[in-house]
C-alpha cells in the first residue's frame, strides 16, 4: 500500500507542477492569487452570513482550505472554499446541532471524502446523471436567494426561518419594512457585476461592486446595516487552533448530513475540476482531488472553518487571471491571510446589502438554469429526476434530496443499462449478416486506428475513449450493427458532425500529409 501511495498517480498537482516550474511562472500566479483573494473575500463572508455564522469563519475557511485543496489537491488550477452548495445544509446543522455539531460533521465528511479518493471512487461521480445534479443546483440555488432577500431589501426581521414555506411567508408579511437605500444599494451591486462581466470576463465585478458599495456608505454615511452594526466586525491575527469538541451523542444524527456534505463536495469540487481542465488545457486526478478535499475538511473546524468544496467562479478567474499551477491557489489563501492581519478594521464597513447583491448574482450563476430548455428535450423519466430532485432540494430537506437523487441516480442507470442489452436468435441469416464486422478479411488503412468498444456506451464511459484517443482525429462512426466507415481525412469537422463526409478508400491519394486519422465504432445511442 506504502508504494502504491509513491506513485505519479498518487502524487497531488502541487509536486508535478514544480517539475518545470519556472520565475516567470510564479509571476503569473501571484498576480492570479492577489486578484482570486480579492474575489474571495466578500464571498467567504457573504456564505459564512449565511449560512448563520460569523464572517470571520469564511475567511478562516478560505485561508485553511484554499491553502490546503491547492497544495494536497490534483488539480492544477482549482480554488478551494466555502461555496453556495453548503449554505443550506451548514444552516440546518448549526440550527439543529450547534456550532459543536457543524465542527463534527464537517470532519466527517473529511472522512468520507478521503475514503472516497483512496478508494478510487473519484471516477464514479461522472456516473451521476445530469438530471440529478441539475436538480440539486437548481435548488439550492432557489434557497439561497431566500436567504438573502432580508439583507437585499434590508427588512426588519429578527430572524429568517429555515423551512422555505416559513421564510417565504415571514420574508412577504414583512415586506413593508424595507429600507429604500439598502435596496438600491443591493441593486446597484448587481447592475456593477453585470456591467462587469459584459464589458469583459477577466474584470472580477464582485470586487469592483465590493469596493464601490463599501466606499458609498463610508462617504456618504448610508444609513445601511454593516459587518460592524451587526457582528462588531471581525478580529484581526491569524486564526486560533483549536480542536473541535467531539460529543459521541451527536454522532447518529450527524450521519445523514455528513453523507450530505461530502456527496456535495465531491461533486462540485470535481465539476469545477473540469471546467478547469476545459480552462487549462489540462487533466486532473480526481481521487487526488477527493483525498485533498477531505484533509482539507478535516483541518478546516480546528480553525472554526467551514465546509469546504471547489469553487467554480474563483477557479475560472484565477484561470482567467493567468493562473499556471496550485501556487496560485495557495498565494490566494496567504492574501486573504494578509488582509486579515493587516485590513481587518476596514472590513466592518462592509454593507450586508452589498453582500446579498453579490449573493444574488452568485446564486443565479450556479442555478445553471440555460441547462433547462435541453433537460425538456429529454425522456420523461430523466425530466421527472430532475423534478423530484429539485422539489426535494427546495421543499423538503437536502439531506433527503441527496439520498433519494442518489437512489434515483443509480435506479436511471440500471435501466439504461438494461435497455442496452437485447437477446436475439442465432440463425443462418443472423450469422451472415454478422459477417460484415469482423475484421480479418477486411483490408484495413495504415493510417487508421480502430477502436471496439465492449458493453454500454454511456456518458461516464466516454473517457476510456478520450484516453486512447488523446490527439485531436477524424472520427468516423456508424449505427450498430452497421460497419464502421472512414470520414474523409482531410475534414477535421468530421469528428464533429460524424457521417458528414464520404467514405474513404484504403487507396486513398494525399495521405502523407495525415497527422493521425482513426476510425471508431459505437453502439447506436438509443439502445
Amino acid at each position: 500500500m506504502g508504494h502504491a501511495f509513491l506513485e505519479e498517480r498518487w502524487l497531488p498537482k502541487s509536486v508535478l507542477c514544480l517539475r518545470d516550474y519556472s520565475s516567470n511562472k510564479f509571476l503569473h500566479d501571484l498576480i492570479a492569487g492577489i486578484t482570486v483573494g480579492l474575489v474571495a473575500l466578500p464571498l467567504a463572508m457573504a456564505f459564512s452570513i449565511a449560512s448563520g455564522l460569523t464572517p470571520q469563519a469564511g475567511i478562516y475557511c478560505a485561508i485553511v482550505t484554499g491553502f490546503l485543496i491547492s497544495l494536497l489537491g490534483g488539480s492544477k488550477t482549482q480554488i478551494g472554499g466555502p461555496t453556495g452548495a453548503f449554505v443550506v445544509v451548514i444552516s440546518g446543522i448549526v440550527a439543529l446541532h450547534g456550532v459543536d455539531g457543524l465542527f463534527m460533521c464537517t470532519v466527517m465528511a473529511g472522512i468520507l471524502l478521503m475514503i472516497m479518493g483512496i478508494a478510487g471512487m473519484g471516477t464514479a461521480v461522472k456516473f451521476i446523471p445530469r438530471p440529478v445534479v441539475i436538480g440539486f443546483t437548481n435548488g439550492i440555488a432557489i434557497l439561497i436567494a431566500s436567504t438573502q432577500v432580508k439583507d437585499f431589501f434590508g427588512l426588519q426581521l429578527a430572524k429568517v426561518p429555515g423551512v422555505f414555506w416559513q421564510r417565504v411567508e415571514a420574508l412577504a408579511g414583512n415586506f413593508r419594512t424595507l429600507s429604500y437605500t439598502a435596496t438600491a444599494l443591493a441593486g446597484a451591486t448587481v447592475l456593477v457585476m453585470i456591467f462587469c462581466r459584459a464589458v469583459s470576463n477577466r474584470i472580477p465585478g464582485a470586487i469592483v461592486a465590493f469596493l464601490l458599495g463599501t466606499a458609498a456608505v463610508v462617504l456618504f454615511r448610508l444609513p445601511v446595516e454593516t459587518i460592524g452594526s451587526r457582528f462588531g466586525g471581525i478580529p484581526a491575527g491569524l486564526p486560533h487552533f483549536v480542536i473541535p469538541r467531539f460529543r459521541a451523542d451527536l454522532i447518529h444524527g450527524l450521519l445523514g448530513p455528513a453523507l450530505t456534505v461530502a456527496m456535495l463536495g465531491a461533486i462540485e469540487s470535481l465539476m469545477s475540476a473540469v471546467v478547469s481542465d476545459r480552462m487549462s488545457n489540462d487533466h486532473h486526478n480526481p481521487n487526488v482531488e477527493l483525498i485533498g478535499q477531505g484533509v482539507a475538511n478535516i483541518v478546516s473546524p480546528m480553525f472554526g472553518g467551514l465546509p469546504a468544496t471547489g469553487a467554480i467562479a474563483r477557479t475560472a478567474t484565477n484561470i482567467r487571471s493567468g493562473a499556471q499551477s496550485p501556487v496560485a491557489g495557495m498565494i490566494h489563501a496567504l492574501t486573504l491571510l494578509c488582509i486579515l492581519i493587516f485590513a481587518a478594521p476596514l472590513v466592518s464597513h462592509v454593507p450586508l446589502a452589498v453582500l446579498a447583491g453579490i449573493l444574488m448574482v452568485v446564486a443565479y450563476n450556479m442555478g445553471e438554469w440555460r441547462e433547462i430548455p435541453q433537460l425538456l428535450k429529454l425522456t420523461k423519466t430523466d425530466i421527472s429526476v430532475w423534478l423530484v430532485t429539485f422539489a426535494l432540494t427546495v421543499f423538503a430537506d437536502l439531506t433527503v434530496a441527496v439520498e433519494a437523487g442518489m437512489i434515483l441516480a443509480a435506479l436511471l442507470f440500471i435501466s439504461r443499462v438494461a435497455a442496452t442489452t437485447t437477446v436475439s436468435q442465432v440463425t443462418d441469416e443472423y450469422v451472415e449478416d454478422g459477417r460484415v464486422h469482423t475484421l480479418q478479411d477486411k483490408d484495413i488503412p495504415y493510417y487508421a486506428t480502430i477502436f471496439r468498444i465492449h458493453g454500454p456506451f454511456l456518458f461516464g464511459a466516454t473517457e476510456k475513449n478520450q484516453r486512447g484517443n488523446t490527439e485531436p482525429t477524424h472520427v468516423a462512426t456508424s449505427r450498430y450493427p452497421a460497419p464502421a466507415q472512414y470520414d474523409c481525412p482531410r475534414c477535421y469537422r468530421a469528428i464533429r458532425d460524424p457521417g458528414s463526409c464520404p467514405p474513404v478508400a484504403s487507396d486513398e491519394p494525399n495521405l502523407d500529409s495525415l497527422r493521425s486519422a482513426r476510425a471508431t465504432r459505437q453502439p447506436d445511442p438509443s439502445g
